[in-house]
């Protein structure tokens, strides 16, 4: 696979929904941190969990948790931050999918570490977005996790990109709603 163009990602994934076994080894692959394939499976692995099956991740929880925080390149992160976003919603969705069963206190924990950490060092706009957003529906039971979030965003976030701007701003409306409401 020589770029992340849909057609290529949507090729390689079919070969892994093809073989499911395969599933645990793009987990393995895309945490071999130093080799730079792990990009390539980072994507692939998105892919899956984004327009597939959300559910295949689960029974890797434990190694997703606990090694999204030693990815080092950008191109990495960035569908990891992804798959997070999409276990937040799934986990604060009404229909059952298995992953609020799955999904333990360890892992947000270990998410929403990681989250932290990806919004205070320097990321892409992406990763931000989708981390806020991560933080935000952990932060719905977690009720140390707004204001720090809150935090955040009005002493960094919101001075960085437009986008950052906007999601930031978008995210402190939903904190404010959420605060109201309860």
């Amino acid at each position: 696979m020589e770029n992340p163009k849909r057609e290529n990602r949507e090729r390689v994934a079919n070969i892994v929904l093809e073989n499911k076994d395969l599933f645990k080894e793009l987990v393995t692959i895309t945490f071999d941190v130093n080799n730079k394939v792990s990009i390539k499976a980072a994507w692939i692995l998105e892919w899956i969990c984004t327009h597939h099956h959300l559910n295949w991740i689960l029974p890797h929880l434990d190694e997703f948790s606990n090694k999204i925080k030693n990815l080092k390149f950008d191109s990495a992160i960035r569908p990891c931050a992804k798959i997070c976003e999409h276990l937040a919603t799934a986990y604060y969705s009404k229909n059952e999918n298995g992953v609020k069963k799955n999904l333990s206190i360890k892992h947000i924990n270990t998410i929403v570490e990681t989250g932290f950490d990806w919004l205070i060092t320097p990321q892409k706009i992406a990763v931000r977005a989708y981390t806020m957003n991560t933080l935000y529906f952990f932060g719905l039971e977690k009720e140390w996790i707004h204001p720090e979030l809150k935090h955040l965003i009005e002493t960094k976030i919101i001075h960085e990109s437009k986008g950052c701007k906007a999601r930031g701003k978008f995210i402190l409306k939903m904190i404010e709603k959420h605060q109201k409401s309860h």
